[in-house]
Protein backbone atom coordinates (compact mmCIF):
# COMPACT_ATOMS: atom_id res chain seq x y z
CA UNK A 1 0.00 0.00 0.00
CA UNK A 2 1.43 3.37 -1.01
CA UNK A 3 2.27 5.81 1.76
CA UNK A 4 2.00 8.79 -0.59
CA UNK A 5 -1.24 10.64 -1.09
CA UNK A 6 -2.45 11.12 -4.64
CA UNK A 7 -1.48 14.80 -4.69
CA UNK A 8 2.06 13.96 -3.54
CA UNK A 9 2.71 11.41 -6.27
CA UNK A 10 4.95 12.55 -9.12
CA UNK A 11 3.10 13.38 -12.32
CA UNK A 12 4.99 12.52 -15.49
CA UNK A 13 3.83 13.27 -19.01
CA UNK A 14 4.16 10.53 -21.63
CA UNK A 15 7.37 10.88 -23.65
CA UNK A 16 5.46 11.78 -26.82
CA UNK A 17 3.68 14.66 -25.10
CA UNK A 18 6.93 15.89 -23.54
CA UNK A 19 8.56 15.93 -26.97
CA UNK A 20 5.71 17.93 -28.48
CA UNK A 21 5.90 20.47 -25.66
CA UNK A 22 9.67 20.81 -26.06
CA UNK A 23 9.33 21.34 -29.81
CA UNK A 24 6.57 23.93 -29.39
CA UNK A 25 8.61 25.83 -26.81
CA UNK A 26 11.71 25.68 -29.01
CA UNK A 27 9.74 27.00 -31.98
CA UNK A 28 8.39 29.92 -29.96
CA UNK A 29 11.87 30.72 -28.63
CA UNK A 30 13.40 30.78 -32.12
CA UNK A 31 10.62 33.03 -33.44
CA UNK A 32 10.89 35.40 -30.46
CA UNK A 33 14.69 35.58 -30.70
CA UNK A 34 14.48 36.15 -34.45
CA UNK A 35 11.90 38.90 -33.94
CA UNK A 36 14.09 40.57 -31.34
CA UNK A 37 17.06 40.49 -33.70
CA UNK A 38 14.94 41.92 -36.51
CA UNK A 39 13.70 44.72 -34.28
CA UNK A 40 17.21 45.56 -33.13
CA UNK A 41 18.46 45.68 -36.71
CA UNK A 42 15.58 47.90 -37.83
CA UNK A 43 15.89 50.20 -34.83
CA UNK A 44 19.66 50.50 -35.23
CA UNK A 45 19.20 51.53 -38.88
CA UNK A 46 16.78 54.36 -38.22
CA UNK A 47 13.83 52.73 -36.52
CA UNK A 48 10.42 53.83 -37.69
CA UNK A 49 11.46 57.32 -38.76
CA UNK A 50 12.10 56.31 -42.38
CA UNK A 51 10.19 53.06 -42.50
CA UNK A 52 9.12 51.53 -45.83
CA UNK A 53 5.43 52.07 -46.50
CA UNK A 54 2.75 49.42 -46.97
CA UNK A 55 3.14 49.45 -50.77
CA UNK A 56 6.91 49.03 -50.73
CA UNK A 57 8.91 46.06 -51.96
CA UNK A 58 10.40 45.73 -48.47
CA UNK A 59 7.07 45.35 -46.66
CA UNK A 60 5.53 43.18 -49.37
CA UNK A 61 8.53 40.88 -49.43
CA UNK A 62 8.67 40.53 -45.64
CA UNK A 63 4.96 39.77 -45.35
CA UNK A 64 4.75 37.38 -48.30
CA UNK A 65 7.99 35.55 -47.53
CA UNK A 66 6.85 35.01 -43.94
CA UNK A 67 3.74 33.26 -45.30
CA UNK A 68 5.90 31.21 -47.66
CA UNK A 69 8.36 30.36 -44.88
CA UNK A 70 5.65 29.25 -42.45
CA UNK A 71 4.48 26.55 -44.85
CA UNK A 72 8.05 25.36 -45.40
CA UNK A 73 8.46 25.17 -41.61
CA UNK A 74 5.30 23.04 -41.40
CA UNK A 75 6.48 20.64 -44.10
CA UNK A 76 9.98 20.40 -42.64
CA UNK A 77 8.54 19.66 -39.20
CA UNK A 78 6.45 16.80 -40.59
CA UNK A 79 9.50 15.29 -42.28
CA UNK A 80 11.80 15.79 -39.30
CA UNK A 81 9.34 14.09 -36.96
CA UNK A 82 8.64 11.06 -39.15
CA UNK A 83 11.57 10.28 -41.42
CA UNK A 84 13.91 7.38 -40.63
CA UNK A 85 16.56 8.72 -43.04
CA UNK A 86 19.35 10.66 -41.27
CA UNK A 87 20.12 12.67 -44.41
CA UNK A 88 16.50 13.81 -44.74
CA UNK A 89 16.22 14.47 -41.02
CA UNK A 90 19.24 16.77 -41.19
CA UNK A 91 17.90 18.63 -44.24
CA UNK A 92 14.46 19.08 -42.70
CA UNK A 93 15.94 20.34 -39.44
CA UNK A 94 18.18 22.82 -41.26
CA UNK A 95 15.31 24.20 -43.34
CA UNK A 96 12.99 24.42 -40.34
CA UNK A 97 15.47 26.17 -38.04
CA UNK A 98 16.78 28.57 -40.70
CA UNK A 99 13.35 29.63 -41.89
CA UNK A 100 12.00 29.94 -38.34
CA UNK A 101 14.77 32.40 -37.53
CA UNK A 102 14.23 34.32 -40.75
CA UNK A 103 10.46 34.47 -40.21
CA UNK A 104 11.09 35.89 -36.76
CA UNK A 105 13.53 38.47 -38.11
CA UNK A 106 11.03 39.66 -40.71
CA UNK A 107 8.33 39.88 -38.03
CA UNK A 108 10.69 42.13 -36.06
CA UNK A 109 11.14 44.45 -39.04
CA UNK A 110 7.40 44.65 -39.65
CA UNK A 111 6.77 45.43 -36.00
CA UNK A 112 9.20 48.37 -36.10
CA UNK A 113 7.71 49.52 -39.41
CA UNK A 114 4.22 49.37 -37.83
CA UNK A 115 2.99 46.93 -40.49
CA UNK A 116 1.02 43.65 -40.13
CA UNK A 117 3.23 40.57 -39.82
CA UNK A 118 1.36 38.61 -42.49
CA UNK A 119 -0.14 39.42 -45.86
CA UNK A 120 -3.88 40.01 -45.98
CA UNK A 121 -4.95 37.14 -48.29
CA UNK A 122 -7.91 39.17 -49.56
CA UNK A 123 -5.45 41.65 -51.10
CA UNK A 124 -3.39 38.94 -52.76
CA UNK A 125 0.32 38.20 -52.81
CA UNK A 126 3.29 39.50 -54.79
CA UNK A 127 1.70 42.76 -55.96
CA UNK A 128 5.03 44.33 -54.92
CA UNK A 129 6.64 42.40 -57.80
CA UNK A 130 4.52 44.11 -60.47
CA UNK A 131 6.67 44.81 -63.50
CA UNK A 132 9.30 42.28 -62.42
CA UNK A 133 8.77 40.14 -65.51
CA UNK A 134 8.06 37.11 -63.31
CA UNK A 135 4.79 35.78 -64.67
CA UNK A 136 2.45 33.80 -62.48
CA UNK A 137 -0.52 32.23 -64.20
CA UNK A 138 -2.75 31.70 -61.18
CA UNK A 139 -5.89 33.68 -60.30
CA UNK A 140 -5.38 37.29 -59.25
CA UNK A 141 -7.21 39.65 -56.90
CA UNK A 142 -8.63 43.10 -57.56
CA UNK A 143 -5.52 44.55 -55.92
CA UNK A 144 -3.27 42.98 -58.53
CA UNK A 145 -1.86 40.26 -56.30
CA UNK A 146 -2.06 36.52 -56.86
CA UNK A 147 -4.33 34.26 -54.83
CA UNK A 148 -1.55 31.74 -54.19
CA UNK A 149 2.20 32.23 -54.35
CA UNK A 150 4.27 29.94 -56.60
CA UNK A 151 5.47 26.75 -55.00
CA UNK A 152 2.92 26.66 -52.21
CA UNK A 153 1.47 23.25 -51.42
CA UNK A 154 -2.29 22.76 -51.34
CA UNK A 155 -4.17 21.50 -48.30
CA UNK A 156 -4.60 18.16 -50.07
CA UNK A 157 -0.85 17.89 -50.67
CA UNK A 158 -0.06 18.69 -47.03
CA UNK A 159 -2.56 16.08 -45.86
CA UNK A 160 -0.98 13.54 -48.19
CA UNK A 161 2.47 14.36 -46.79
CA UNK A 162 1.17 13.74 -43.26
CA UNK A 163 -0.26 10.37 -44.31
CA UNK A 164 2.95 8.91 -45.77
CA UNK A 165 5.87 7.09 -44.19
CA UNK A 166 9.21 5.60 -45.16
CA UNK A 167 10.64 6.26 -48.61
CA UNK A 168 7.30 7.56 -49.90
CA UNK A 169 7.34 10.29 -47.24
CA UNK A 170 10.94 11.24 -48.01
CA UNK A 171 10.39 11.45 -51.76
CA UNK A 172 7.17 13.45 -51.47
CA UNK A 173 8.77 15.84 -48.98
CA UNK A 174 11.67 16.43 -51.37
CA UNK A 175 9.29 17.00 -54.27
CA UNK A 176 7.13 19.49 -52.35
CA UNK A 177 10.05 21.33 -50.77
CA UNK A 178 11.97 21.54 -54.05
CA UNK A 179 8.96 23.09 -55.76
CA UNK A 180 8.46 25.36 -52.74
CA UNK A 181 12.04 26.66 -52.97
CA UNK A 182 11.73 27.13 -56.72
CA UNK A 183 8.66 29.28 -56.12
CA UNK A 184 10.35 31.39 -53.45
CA UNK A 185 13.59 32.09 -55.30
CA UNK A 186 12.23 34.72 -57.74
CA UNK A 187 10.71 36.59 -54.79
CA UNK A 188 14.00 36.62 -52.90
CA UNK A 189 15.97 37.53 -56.03
CA UNK A 190 13.69 40.48 -56.75
CA UNK A 191 13.90 41.75 -53.18
CA UNK A 192 17.68 41.31 -53.15
CA UNK A 193 17.93 43.53 -56.22
CA UNK A 194 15.19 46.09 -55.59
CA UNK A 195 14.34 46.49 -51.88
CA UNK A 196 15.06 49.97 -50.60
CA UNK A 197 16.47 48.93 -47.21
CA UNK A 198 19.95 47.43 -47.04
CA UNK A 199 19.25 44.82 -44.37
CA UNK A 200 16.26 43.58 -46.37
CA UNK A 201 18.41 43.17 -49.48
CA UNK A 202 21.02 41.41 -47.36
CA UNK A 203 18.64 38.81 -45.93
CA UNK A 204 17.03 38.26 -49.33
CA UNK A 205 20.48 37.62 -50.82
CA UNK A 206 21.22 35.08 -48.09
CA UNK A 207 17.94 33.32 -48.89
CA UNK A 208 18.86 33.17 -52.57
CA UNK A 209 22.23 31.61 -51.79
CA UNK A 210 20.95 29.08 -49.25
CA UNK A 211 17.89 28.01 -51.21
CA UNK A 212 19.82 27.72 -54.48
CA UNK A 213 22.20 25.31 -52.75
CA UNK A 214 19.29 23.38 -51.23
CA UNK A 215 17.59 23.13 -54.62
CA UNK A 216 20.70 21.47 -56.06
CA UNK A 217 20.91 19.15 -53.06
CA UNK A 218 17.25 18.12 -53.28
CA UNK A 219 17.50 17.45 -57.03
CA UNK A 220 20.40 15.10 -56.26
CA UNK A 221 18.55 13.47 -53.36
CA UNK A 222 15.57 12.75 -55.61
CA UNK A 223 17.82 11.29 -58.29
CA UNK A 224 19.50 9.08 -55.66
CA UNK A 225 16.04 7.80 -54.74
CA UNK A 226 15.09 7.24 -58.41
CA UNK A 227 12.38 9.90 -58.27
CA UNK A 228 11.60 12.93 -60.41
CA UNK A 229 10.79 16.49 -59.32
CA UNK A 230 7.27 17.85 -59.59
CA UNK A 231 6.71 20.35 -62.42
CA UNK A 232 8.34 23.68 -61.58
CA UNK A 233 5.90 26.38 -60.43
CA UNK A 234 4.77 29.04 -62.89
Amino acid sequence: MSTESDDEQEFTLPSGQRRVIVLVVATVVVLVVGAAIGMLIALARGGGSNSPDAQSIDVGFAQDMRVHHMQAITMAGIERDHTADPELHSLAFDIESTQLAQAGTMAGWLNVWNQPELTDPSKGYMAWMAGSGHAHNGPTTAGGGVVQMPGMATSEELNKLRSLSGKELDVYFLQLMLRHHQGALPMAQYAAAHASVGYVRNLASKMVSAQTNEVSLMVKMLADRVAAPLPAPN
